[in-house]
């Protein structure tokens, strides 16, 4: 049973976070307000974490997916003894602190998942439930449950409304993720007004019919009801829970219940009224010693004593099993296991040509069998993807150590549970689809980019060689999007060779996603790769056909499948009298990240006949080509037709490329 002191606590969580806003004069106090008791009654009654060892392995998850209401995330870290200040609280939203306007993991102490962008949290939370639930496959044993906790996560209406979120959990139903607790804030307001507006859904009958159990709290003030309900919660372990709880929106405020409280401040005179209703008689930024005492007890000394059992459990199970022991604490630590990749052999000219997509489910192939923590899926296409782990069986709840993913048709959710699986921690993952349909999952990209993720993309058919399905699936211009996106690895390998070493930079890195864009069309080994590729793809770019003179007339420069074609361009262009180089540039962003000697050695800056060649939008080659270079890409949309006669259209022949060469440097 809770007391009067524990709604002094409550209240000390909404005064925090108002205070927060009303000195930023900035942010959203809404939220905070209305959700301070669900927040309290999970940290101080059930959420296993702990400041003694914020990255604690069997610590409890919880996602603030409602990132706007970041203040209350900083105000419970605050009085759970994080590493998050009164003086952090104090600089909420300025340049440079702790506390920036959204929770961003790896940046604040505690913060398990960078959200903000409505949905994403719920995505992200259903990744850390299904990893929980694999890595407990992987090395618990019938004597030590060292993987078994929960995952939380606060959900919004506005969540719940974007797609991602349905998308989401109709996944997290499927695999019954018993351990999966969402908290709604269900105040009936969304930012621009009454949510009646826009949104009128039965979210009982809607979670209910995607296999999840609903409970209903209908005072989100009463504390003892919301801890039943979580209770409750935990001990359904066949299916995700929703409880919905009955908000009001900025509650006390003079304007509780609309949506001007959502994303303003109060205002001191709202504010100074607000308190008398709250019976709150202190200066701000307070924590009462009432409050101090509960947060001690309930929170910080609750998580210690879980941690320090969790501690005495695992030293136990590492006498029983060293060997599974020390491998789960490499996993963790994203280390790979010494020689994962000694069984990806590289090709040698004149291997029978393969498109890369084959190529990179060879590597997946070898790599599983060398990485044991390696797993992924597709969004309904590993069978052209070439995803699907031939070794392994299917995660599935009845087989949760399975290693293939069936993420179904959810471009977005698959990328964003894929976030939450690398933040979970434990293994490595990679989700493919088909480049064009990046688009989709372009936002959840962006957020492992800037959470520093190394999740892998496995993205195929990524030309207009496509072919018959024509414009709507031929990719254009993403190349240039995700080349755009800062911390992203976008590798467009030439060959197998080249598709090896992106494979290896993918699992080998740890702060940064990589996304590899691959042919749907056989590719011929290029007759250096055996040799250069290794080396030459972890640099980005490098000459994989040089001129016969020491120094080239000009350079071709190519990615993917054209680089073979500018292979062949420079035999014919020599067969002029035209004598240059051809430099394979798998990875644009890598590749700037060398030395200023290096980059001059593979584009010497006295060449000025540059030519590039890719099928995508010219967009961006001009940094490589220079003001008197030349681009041949393609924009404007695709083509329907057979993929060999599109190609032909848009001009990517030996034929042309001479031509337009010519055109352009030897007039």
């Amino acid at each position: 049973m809770f007391t009067e002191n524990d709604t002094i606590a409550v209240n000390t969580l909404r005064a925090l976070s108002v205070d927060q806003v009303e000195k930023a004069n900035s942010g959203h106090p809404g939220l905070p307000m209305g959700a301070a008791p669900m927040a309290y009654a999970l940290w101080a009654g059930h959420l296993n974490v702990t400041a003694e060892n914020a990255d604690w392995i069997n610590r409890d998850r919880f996602v603030l997916s409602a990132g706007h209401g970041s203040a209350l995330l900083y105000s419970l870290l605050h009085t759970a003894g994080f590493d998050v200040t009164m003086d952090d609280l104090k600089n909420f939203r300025q340049l440079n602190s702790k506390t920036p306007g959204h929770p961003e993991v790896k940046h604040t102490e505690g913060v398990e998942a960078t959200t903000g962008p409505l949905g994403q949290g719920v995505a992200q939370a259903v990744g850390m439930a299904i990893a929980e639930t694999h890595t407990a496959a992987l090395y618990n044993t019938d004597d030590h449950k060292v993987i078994d906790h929960y995952t939380y996560a606060i959900v919004s209406d506005g969540d719940l409304m974007e797609g991602i979120a349905y998308e989401a959990t109709s996944f997290a139903g499927k695999q019954e993720l018993g351990k999966l607790i969402f908290l709604y804030d269900s105040n009936d307001i969304s930012l621009d007004g009454d949510l009646n507006k826009a949104f009128v859904e039965d979210i009982k009958g809607r979670f209910e019919a995607i296999g999840w159990q609903y409970l209903l709290v209908n005072d989100g003030n009463d504390l003892n009801s919301i801890e039943q309900a979580i209770a409750t919660a935990k001990a359904n372990t066949n299916q995700p829970t929703i409880i919905e709880v009955k908000t009001i929106i900025g509650f006390g405020s003079v304007n509780e219940g609309t949506h001007k409280v959502h994303g303003s401040p109060l205002g001191s005179e709202d504010w100074e009224q607000t308190k008398v209703k709250y019976g709150w008689d202190y200066e701000a930024f307070t924590v009462p010693e009432e409050a101090q005492k509960l947060f001690k007890v309930k929170v910080q000394q609750r998580g210690k004593e879980a941690y320090t059992a969790w501690e005495a459990l695992f030293a136990d199970y590492q006498q029983a099993n060293p060997e599974l022991a020390a491998n789960m604490l490499k996993a963790f630590a994203g280390e790979l296991p010494e020689d994962y990749a000694k069984e990806l052999d590289y090709q040698p000219a004149g291997t029978k040509a393969s498109a890369t997509r084959a190529s990179s489910g060879k590597a997946i192939q070898v790599l599983a069998k060398g990485v044991p923590q390696l797993w992924g899926g597709a969004a309904d296409l590993s069978s052209s993807n070439k995803t699907m782990n031939e070794s392994s069986e299917d995660f599935m709840p009845d087989n949760r150590a399975g290693r293939n993913i069936w993420f179904g048709v959810r471009e977005f959710a698959m990328a964003g549970i894929l976030n939450g699986v690398m933040l979970h921690g434990g293994t490595k993952i990679y989700g493919g689809t088909f480049f064009i349909f990046t688009d989709y999952l372009k936002a959840a990209v962006r957020l492992a980019a800037l959470s520093q993720l190394p999740v892998i993309y496995v993205m195929t058919h990524d030309s207009v060689a496509v072919g018959e399905d024509g414009p709507t699936h031929e990719p254009i211009e993403q190349l240039a999007a995700f080349r755009a996106v800062p911390n992203l690895n976008l590798i467009r390998p030439a060959d197998a060779n080249e598709t090896f070493a992106a494979w290896k930079i993918a699992l080998e890195s740890t702060d940064r996603p990589t996304m590899l864009a691959l042919s749907r069309q056989d590719l011929p080994v290029i007759e250096t790769t055996f040799d250069l590729a290794e080396e030459g793809v972890r640099k980005g770019a490098y000459v994989v056909s040089p001129a016969t003179a020491d120094q080239a007339e000009g350079i071709l420069i190519a990615t993917g499948s054209e680089v073979s074609l500018a292979v062949q361009a420079q035999a014919a262009l020599k067969e002029e009298g035209i004598d240059v180089s051809v430099v394979s540039m798998p990875a644009q962003n890598i590749f700037d990240e060398q030395s200023a000697e290096y980059k001059e050695s593979v584009l010497p800056s006295a060449v000025r006949h540059r030519m590039s060649i890719e099928m995508g939008a010219t967009f961006g080659w001009g940094k490589y080509v220079g003001l008197d270079g030349l681009s041949l890409g393609i924009d404007r949309f695709g083509a329907s037709g057979k993929g060999e006669e599109v190609v032909e259209y848009f001009g990517f022949t030996v034929d042309n490329i001479v031509s337009e060469y010519k055109k352009a440097f030897n007039k």
